[in-house]
């Protein structure tokens, strides 16, 4: 048998992910350990069933508007780093980095650190690992195990997006069958009532409380965009981008849904808030081992270390290539511009993220950096989907594989979403609003190091 051949990017690296893979990889991009714990904080935040279902659904249609919009951006511009190539064709190169950086420092390394974490935490729950703390690190067996998790990742990455591809391909689908399984044993051997989410206990609920309940969903849905990171090695981007962008973002919606109403129809929004309140316990454990026992928490806690396992294997993945982009413009360090020749991944890029993202863990800071991926995501989100307003302007005639249904509607939506939410955020929670901000702003001093430091060795090249 021949050896399947595939097209190479002028960058070096290889279109060998089909439109499959690439709906898998935005699904395995938003379920982690969102899904299985956000239902307790919001019964705390809205108090009743009908309001926790419409605060997934609001967020899941918010998020899907800004695929949408995303996804025309992407069918135009199709390479690798995804917004950030975006931003630097729209805004140029100071706002392009200033998204890549903020990637880096917080928003991807964070992301990968902190479900990277959930996985340990949810193997210590199976088996107790032993207590062990040092120079005042506490639950030091549970970080070294992260950090060995984000390695393995990383080393399993290196040998080719393959790999990658073929370890998300099979622990999403596990995923994905698990949670319709767990969906459907609610609702069958639940022994639930329907009355936990009937339409006539809907109370009347403030803007501020609905409001905090989409920004707990909004976690869960967090990183459907990282698809365009890959556009250097999907298969006719132009076209399989978009489309995954709209069907994973959608079909995922259909599935946060249909879990929670299944949790809210076998305990009551009562039982979640007290949950919530002693804070030691993941939802979903609760639920099933409500009607399957101590086997239950079992169940539960495998899903999760799939689910978390894949998902820390999708950010790894994909988050690399944005600063490969960066390197190639000279806006990152140049040995993050290399591509392996053997195995086609950028090498070096993997392994800063790993060695950032490592140290994230032993920060000890992951609340903190999680508050603030949210609002530093959407300043961004709002950016990406204004400048497709921008493009349809400057470029009205350019060929587009994919147009926002709803055009300017559904993208105007996002953006004002988006504003909403960040200047909410800086009002409610201006600490880590403003630390956010500051991390953000630590990368203006390295873009002009890597700005001048280029422009200096062209003129000694001249």
């Amino acid at each position: 048998m021949s050896k399947q051949t595939f097209e190479k990017h002028e960058s070096g690296l290889v279109q060998r992910l089909g439109p499959g893979t690439a709906f898998l990889l935005v699904v395995s991009s938003m379920v982690g350990s969102g899904v299985f714990k956000k239902v307790a904080p919001m019964s705390a935040d809205t108090g009743t069933a009908v309001w926790i279902l419409a605060c997934w659904v609001l967020a899941g249609i918010v998020s899907w508007f800004g695929a949408l919009s995303n996804a025309e951006v992407a069918s135009q511009i199709a390479e690798p780093g995804g917004q950030y190539v975006y931003f630097k064709r729209i805004f140029g190169k100071p706002l392009a980095f200033l998204y890549g950086w903020t990637g880096f420092t917080v928003v991807q390394s964070a992301t990968a650190a902190s479900v990277a974490y959930v996985f340990s935490e949810s193997v210590n729950s199976l088996f107790a690992l032993p207590h062990l703390s040092l120079f005042g690190i506490e639950n030091l067996s549970v970080k070294l195990l992260t950090v060995l998790v984000l390695w393995v990742i990383t080393g399993i990455n290196l040998r080719g997006v393959h790999q990658g591809e073929r370890l998300s391909n099979v622990l999403t689908s596990l995923v994905i069958l698990c949670i319709i399984g767990i969906t459907i044993l609610c609702f069958t051997y639940g022994k639930g009532e329907a009355t936990h989410i009937a339409l006539s206990e809907t109370k009347s609920i403030a803007p501020g409380a609905l409001f905090l309940g989409m920004m707990s969903a909004f976690w869960a849905y967090e990183g459907w965009n990282n698809l365009g990171f890959l556009a250097g090695e999907i298969k006719n981007p132009k076209k399989n981008i978009p489309l995954a962008l709209a069907g994973g973002v959608g079909f995922v919606m259909l599935m946060y849904v249909a879990i929670n109403a299944s949790y809210l129809y076998v305990l009551p929004v009562e039982a979640f808030q007290k949950i919530h309140a002693e804070g030691n316990t993941i939802a979903a454990v609760s639920v099933v081992q409500s009607f399957l026992g101590p086997i239950g928490s079992s169940v539960i806690i495998v899903v999760i270390l799939v689910a978390t396992f894949g998902s820390t294997n999708n950010s790894i993945m994909s988050a690399a290539r944005v600063y490969f982009a960066m390197a190639r413009d000279g806006l990152f360090f140049k040995k993050v511009a290399h591509c392996d020749p053997v195995h086609n991944v950028p090498t070096y890029a993997l392994l800063f993220q790993a060695v950032w993202a490592s140290v994230l863990v032993f920060s000890g800071s992951f609340d903190q950096l999680t508050d603030m991926l949210i609002f530093a995501a959407f300043i961004f989100y709002g950016l990406g989907a204004a400048g497709l307003f921008v493009l349809r302007i400057r470029e009205p005639h350019a060929p587009r594989g994919f147009k926002v249904p709803g055009y300017p509607v559904v993208p105007a939506v996002f953006v004002l979403f988006c504003l909403v939410l960040v200047m909410n955020s800086i009002l409610e929670r201006p600490k880590e609003s403003g630390m956010g901000l500051l991390l953000m702003a630590t990368g203006i001093p390295f873009y002009f190091w890597w700005t001048s430091s280029r422009g200096k060795h062209k003129k000694e090249s001249a």
